[in-house]
């Protein structure tokens, strides 16, 4: 399926948006405009919001949902996808089609034909190369300062990673715009390619265990443009790669692991969809110990296991490898990972923190 099919069928569901929230969010409840829920999974809370009415595309489409607890956001084949459990996306096509009763193949599209949906993803990319182009490197900033005070060490091969003092955040479309510094991650493809950036706003006043650095805001962390299959990329992957879902994490690993190249997915969801390069022979895969982070590394390993390439998995002794780098310190980390990775990695990629 194109991009452009998704895209309909995406638009589709969102005109059923409340019936479809109904079919697989049950846990969820109307409240107003938005379907309200615990997450894209079906889990019970308040967290995350699904847009009910709006236009078909674009900026504030009904489907489209957010959850503020994490970041993460999406339309309604992302939320049947986790919903379900589903890990190709056409067996997520096929279910999204049968609640629609539509028939297997959607028509195509015109030949060169730009749906509203390619547009306005490429002006989501197109804000995104705005913004990292306005921010600057982080040495000597309030990010280097945020990520130290994290524990991190690894300040190499962070050319992904910009500085922005006074980055626009709105709660919701309606609310007032206010202004953080934020720490801007470019988000690339297999390629190089920008394809969106992620926005974590962090607190002038430096950090607390309470907001870990974060602004204090409903979400601290937010992503634009065209995320899925890629990620922030630290170092180049050839044959061996780690990836995992956040930025602190996967520079928590490279802090004592510099020389091993390391993707952050941005999230579960998003992890379980990465690209491989055509080279990686051996991919870790970096999981946070929740049940979101199970799920993903079961689904990634099986997509790796698929493509040929051998997938181990590395389990933080805490929530996720940010915890065990701040609580239990680098030591530990590295005793940790050394015990996990392959004894050929160990001599390669485990040498002494930069």
């Amino acid at each position: 399926m194109s991009r452009h099919d998704a895209s309909e069928l995406a638009s589709c569901l969102g005109r059923q948006a409340e019936a479809v929230c109904r079919r697989y969010l049950p846990n969820g409840r109307r409240v107003g405009r938005y379907w309200v829920v615990g997450d894209a999974r079906n889990a019970s809370g308040r967290s995350m919001f699904v847009r009910l009415g709006g236009p078909d595309f674009g900026k504030g489409a009904a489907g489209k949902w957010t959850d503020a607890a994490t970041g993460e956001h999406g339309d309604l084949l992302d939320v049947i996808r986790e919903s379900l459990g589903l890990v190709d996306f056409r067996d997520v096509a096929d279910e999204a089609r049968s609640f629609l009763s539509m028939p297997h193949q959607l028509p195509p599209h015109p030949a060169g034909c730009k749906t509203p949906a390619s547009r306005a993803g490429a002006g989501f990319a197109d804000a995104a190369r705005r913004l990292v182009a306005i921010s600057r490197p982080i040495s000597g900033t309030l990010v280097e300062m945020y990520l130290r005070a994290r524990g991190i060490t690894a300040f190499h091969e962070t050319g992904s990673l910009r500085f922005h003092p006074r980055c626009y955040y709105r709660r919701d479309e309606d609310g007032q715009t206010e202004t953080w510094p934020a720490m801007i991650a470019v988000v690339t493809d297999l390629d190089g390619k920008l394809t969106g950036a992620h926005r974590t706003w962090l607190d002038p006043s430096g950090f607390s265990e309470i907001c870990l650095g974060r602004a204090p805001i409903d979400t601290p962390r937010r992503a634009m443009g065209e995320l899925l299959g890629h990620g922030v990329r630290f170092g180049v992957a050839c044959d061996v790669m780690v990836a995992g879902e956040g930025i602190e994490t996967m520079l928590s690993q490279r802090s004592v692991l510099p020389a091993m190249p390391v993707i952050a997915a941005l999230s579960a969801g998003h992890l379980s969809a990465i690209l491989f390069p055509e080279t990686l022979r051996r991919l870790y895969i970096a999981r946070d110990n929740d049940r979101a982070g199970k799920r993903a590394t079961a689904a990634l390993m099986q997509r790796a296991s698929s493509a040929g390439i051998e997938a181990i998995v590395l389990t933080p002794q805490l929530g996720d490898f940010n915890e065990d780098l701040r609580l239990l310190g680098p030591d530990a980390l590295r005793a940790n990972l050394r015990v996990q990775i392959a004894p050929r990695d160990v001599a390669r990629f485990m040498m002494l923190a930069v």
